[in-house]
């Protein structure tokens, strides 16, 4: 009997210390998750005070904030509402990094101004991982061969003007004979199918129509969290980017063993990028591929959006579509042959043109804005960016700020008359900043001034049904953008 008594009691201590245990492991897990996100909410800086804000909840900060829809061109929520809570630098977190967000212009110059010195490139980790690391740790090189085959002096020494507008008849035609278009997508393939022939020599055009459709699915990723589950935004996107890639890798080596037909004639970008290759020792075949993937998607993304943005702008404002036709029809009459191509120097006397453009790519704002890394401590206003930490120049809260465009989200162009060039250098930031500016920005300016004027002379257009348009935070269209497109009589 008291051998069983004896026993029951030891039962019940074990399975009183197994519930201690269990209790306080249960209390220490508490303790630190309660520990952790408070440290996650509250991080340490140890030179100074960080800028306020909010860091969100532990490893998704802020991100889910930053993607919701908002159906408006007017600055997006995530960054309006915090800059009227804390100012126009607050720190922040997206997908798990530690950011701060600037809409400063005179601290976003300062920094653009001693990038190397104060900042470096970066890219969110989605970005990264769809274009390769390695382009951004090779910079310099990407940025020289795209100004070789996209910049000033290629535009004007290589005859892409000539080429840029004959596509354009031609596509703006096919379009014609069509009941209706939706503009973004067809935008897409048409840049795509244009930078591509720059690029591979026709050598892609079995799979540039598919490429261009499936450029669409990429960019809705680009902001996502990187959570590569089957179903999810990312993986979708790291989708299309594994058959892109496969596509450009089969051109690629085709080209190399002499298969591809076209080598020994081709002057494209991919014979330059292959001709480096047997002299730079850091051009892997990835590089390469990362690099081509990377060259077609800025090449279309930005322009083909803007071009969207055109015919909806026109449409809703006859005026500056009846300045716009005048100006065009004007450079027409002046020709000895109205049937010559357009010339470096008609291109150069499109003013109102370029006002048009340069309003449409204030108001779309295709990114959210520039990102780059604190290589340092970097004190501003009495606040700490600490070393490592990301930083957002917001773009499009320089775009839409009242206080530097009267009436932000009204489409004048004329506004750009009185708007000197040091002003818009520090305000005005759509393919970057001043000498780093983005290589192609010449480019996309050129093939959007060339569509206008193909457009404006031989062609009305109406829309079929409504446009609807979200930013959240890129430009997307949910049920399309819809236009019917004809001849003029």
């Amino acid at each position: 009997m008291e051998i069983m008594l004896s026993s029951s009691i030891l039962d019940e201590l074990t399975k009183m210390n197994i519930s201690a245990i269990a209790y306080s492991t249960l209390a220490l897990l508490a303790i630190w998750v309660v520990h952790w996100t408070y440290r996650w909410r509250n991080p340490k800086c140890n030179n100074g005070v960080l800028p306020p804000g909010s860091m969100g909840l532990p490893l998704i900060g802020e991100t889910l904030q930053l993607t919701i829809p908002s159906p408006s061109l007017d600055l997006h929520p995530f960054i309006n509402t915090r800059i009227k809570r804390y100012g126009s630098i607050f720190k922040t977190s997206i997908a798990g990094r530690p950011v701060v967000v600037s809409a400063d212009p005179d601290f976003n110059t300062f920094l653009l101004k001693h990038e190397k010195k104060l900042i470096e490139p970066w890219s969110m980790d989605t970005t990264a991982k769809v274009f390769g690391q390695e382009l951004q740790n090779s910079k310099r090189y990407t940025r020289n061969i795209a100004l070789n085959h996209f910049g000033v002096e290629a535009i004007r020494k290589l005859k892409l003007l000539p080429q840029m507008e004959t596509f354009i008849r031609l596509a703006l035609l096919k379009w014609s004979t069509q009941d209706s278009i939706e503009l973004k997508t067809t935008g897409i393939s048409m840049t795509v199918d244009f930078a591509s022939n720059q690029i591979f020599s026709g050598d892609l055009e079995d799979s540039s129509s598919t490429i261009g459709n499936m450029y669409k699915d990429l960019l809705q990723g680009l902001m996502s969290f990187p959570i590569n589950l089957p179903g999810t935004t990312y993986h979708k996107c790291m989708q299309v980017q594994k058959k892109v890639n496969e596509a450009m890798r089969e051109v690629l080596r085709k080209r190399m063993s002499g298969r591809g037909g076209r080598h020994q004639e081709a002057e494209d970008l991919l014979e330059h990028l292959i001709k480096d290759m047997e002299s730079m020792e850091f051009l892997s075949e990835d590089f390469a591929v990362h690099l081509l993937f990377g060259l077609l998607f800025v090449a279309s993304d930005s322009v083909s959006t803007a071009l969207a943005f055109i015919f909806k702008l026109l449409a809703e404002h006859p005026n500056v579509l009846e300045e716009l036709t005048a100006e065009h029809e004007t450079i027409l009459k002046n020709r000895e042959n109205p049937d010559a191509p357009l010339t470096w120097e008609e291109y150069k006397s499109m003013t109102f043109t370029l006002q048009v453009i340069n309003e449409i790519l204030r108001l779309v704002n295709t990114a959210p804005g520039l990102f780059r890394r604190a290589i340092t401590d970097i004190p501003i206003n009495g606040y700490t960016i600490p070393s490592g930490w990301v930083i957002l120049i917001a773009v499009s809260a320089l775009h839409l700020n009242p206080d530097t465009f009267e009436d932000p989200l009204a489409f004048n162009p004329w506004r750009w008359q009185k708007i000197d060039q040091s002003s818009a250098a520090k305000h005005f930031m759509p393919f970057g900043y001043g000498l780093k500016q983005c290589a192609g920005a010449e480019y996309a300016r050129a093939f959007l001034s060339f569509f206008i004027h193909v457009l404006v002379t031989n062609y009305k257009w109406e829309r079929v049904k409504r446009c609807r348009i979200v930013r959240a935070p890129i430009i997307r269209f949910p049920d399309g953008f819809h236009f019917k497109i004809s001849k003029k009589t």
